[in-house]
C-alpha cells in the first residue's frame, strides 16, 4: 500500500513541563532557584530522586539516581520532601493557564497536556504563536519558574516524540513534509512505548537503530510487533492518522486501584509496615467509593530488605532504591463490597499468612491493590442485604472525611501511621480532589 502524503499542518500541541516537580518547589521557594534541588519521596539516602532540577541534571542527577549517590554527585544539593497536594494544584493550575491560549483535550499524566488545533490554529505560524502564547501563559498565570517544551505535529503520537527533543523550553515542531526523516537520529528509547524491554526485543530481531526500523515498510513493522500496533507506529511515525490521532490505545473499564509505600525507616518492623499497610487500604477504599466501585479481590505485596549475606546466599532482586530485597505477595478473593471494614477483614486475612524467617523481617515496601472492580450499576446486592450496616458507616465515615481531611476519622489500626505515608507522587496518574485531599 502506497503512503499518502499529507498537508504540513499541525493538528496537535503537547505540552510537557520541565523537572515538574522540582519546578514546582523552586516556585513555591525563591531561594532554591538556580540551585540543584532534588525531590525525595522521603528522607533517607537509601531512597531514589524522583526530580531533578535542571542544574542537578547538570551533575547527571536525575530521576531514579539513589539519594546517597546525588549527594556524591552534586555536593550541597537540596533535598525537598515531595508534595503531592502542590503538585496536583500547580498541575490543574497550568491546565487552566493553557486553556486560555487554546483548550486542553487530554491530560496525559500529571505533567503533560495536549491541545488540538482546528482549521487555520493548523497552520504552521499561527499553531507557533498559540503554543507561545501558551508558555507565556504559564509565565504569567502560574509562576516564573515553570517552564515546558511543545511540541507540534500531525498526531499526537509525534507531538509527544517532538516534546521531549528539545529541553528545557523547547518549541519543535514535525511536519509531513519533514518525515520521517526528521526522526532518523533519534534512539530507538525516544519512541514512546519503546522500553528496555522492547528495545531488546527490536535488538534480537536485527533492529538496532532507528534508521533501520524506519527503513521498514508496512508489512516488516506489522511482522515486527506482530499486531496492530506495528501497523499504528507505521502512520504515525510518517505524520499519518490511524482514526485516532495517535492516541493510546484505549483500556476497558478500570480493572483495580490501589495504594504502595516505601516506607521511612522508623516504620520497617513488622509493626509499622502493619500500621501503613492500613493506611493505605483506608486511602484505597475510600477511592473505591468515591469512584463508584465495588471490588471482589485484593492483592498485598510486601518487600523486605536483606543483608548482605542474605542477598550472596538467596534469590534476590533490587529495588529502584538500591536496596537488595526479597519478596512476597498474596490474593484473596471475596463477595464484592465496598466498605471498609471488609475489606480490612480480608486484608487481615492475608497478612496472617505473610513469610516468616530471618530473611523476612526487615519490610520496607508495602503495596495493597484492589482488583475485579465492577461499576455500582453492575453489582448485584447480596441476598440478606447488609446486616451491619458497615455501607452506611464507611458512608459517614467519607462524609467526615471529605470535609476535614481523610485521615480525621480511621479504624485504630492505622493510628501509627497516621501521619506517614502521605499521599504518593502521581506521575501517570491523575490527582482527583476529593473534599479537601487529593487522592
Amino acid at each position: 500500500m502506497a503512503f499518502v502524503a499529507h498537508p504540513d499542518r499541525f493538528q496537535f500541541l503537547h505540552i510537557d513541563l520541565n523537572s515538574f516537580f522540582a519546578s514546582v518547589e523552586q516556585q513555591l521557594h525563591p531561594e532554591y532557584r538556580g540551585k540543584p534541588i532534588a525531590v525525595v519521596p522521603t528522607m533517607a539516602d537509601t531512597t531514589c530522586c524522583i526530580a531533578a532540577s535542571y542544574e542537578a541534571k547538570a551533575f547527571n542527577v536525575k530521576t531514579g539516581t539513589q539519594v546517597g549517590e546525588a549527594k556524591k554527585m552534586c555536593p550541597g544539593i537540596i533535598l525537598v520532601e515531595g508534595n503531592h497536594t502542590e503538585y496536583a494544584k500547580y498541575s490543574a493550575a497550568i491546565t487552566e493557564a493553557v486553556g486560555k491560549a487554546c483548550p486542553v483535550s487530554h491530560n496525559p499524566s500529571i505533567d503533560e497536556m495536549v491541545c488540538q488545533l482546528i482549521g487555520r490554529e493548523q497552520e504552521p505560524p499561527r499553531a507557533r504563536k498559540i503554543a507561545l502564547e501558551i508558555k507565556q501563559s504559564i509565565y504569567e498565570n502560574v509562576g516564573e519558574a515553570l517552564r515546558c517544551s511543545i511540541g507540534m505535529a500531525p498526531n499526537r503520537y509525534l507531538a509527544k516524540i517532538a516534546s521531549d527533543m528539545q529541553k528545557p523550553d523547547g518549541l519543535i515542531g514535525l511536519l509531513p513534509s519533514q518525515l520521517p526523516r526528521a526522526i532518523a537520529h533519534l534512539e530507538l528509547r525516544d519512541l514512546p512505548g519503546v522500553g528496555a524491554r522492547t528495545e531488546a526485543r527490536l535488538n534480537a530481531k536485527g533492529i538496532l537503530t532507528m534508521e533501520q526500523l524506519l527503513a521498514l515498510d508496512h508489512t516488516g513493522w506489522h511482522n515486527l510487533w506482530g499486531s496492530v500496533w506495528g501497523d499504528r507506529l507505521y502512520h504515525w511515525l510518517q505524520g499519518g492518522e490511524t482514526g485516532d490521532n495517535g492516541a493510546p490505545v484505549s483500556s476497558d473499564v478500570q480493572k483495580s486501584l490501589g495504594h504502595s509505600h516505601v516506607m521511612a525507616p522508623e516504620f520497617r518492623s513488622e509493626e509499622g509496615a502493619w500500621s501503613i499497610a492500613n493506611k493505605l487500604l483506608h486511602k484505597a477504599s475510600m477511592r473505591l467509593r468515591m469512584e463508584k466501585f465495588y471490588t471482589g479481590a485484593m492483592s498485598v505485596s510486601i518487600r523486605y530488605q536483606l543483608t548482605r549475606e542474605q542477598a550472596e546466599n538467596l534469590r534476590s532482586k533490587r529495588h529502584t532504591s538500591g536496596i537488595r530485597h526479597s519478596g512476597w505477595g498474596m490474593e484473596a478473593r471475596f463477595p464484592q463490597c465496598q466498605d471498609t471494614l471488609t475489606l480490612l477483614e480480608a486484608m487481615r486475612g492475608i497478612w496472617k499468612r505473610r513469610p516468616q524467617g530471618p530473611e523476612f523481617q526487615r519490610p520496607f515496601f508495602v503495596g495493597i491493590t484492589l482488583r475485579d472492580l465492577v461499576p455500582e450499576e453492575k453489582h448485584q446486592e447480596e441476598l440478606f442485604g447488609d446486616p451491619d450496616n458497615r455501607t452506611q458507616l464507611s458512608a459517614a465515615m467519607d462524609r467526615l472525611n471529605l470535609k476535614y481531611g481523610h485521615t480525621t476519622l480511621h479504624f485504630g489500626s492505622m493510628l501509627p501511621a497516621r501521619e506517614s505515608a502521605p499521599a504518593r507522587i502521581a506521575f501517570t496518574q491523575i490527582p482527583v480532589q476529593y473534599g479537601v485531599d487529593y487522592m
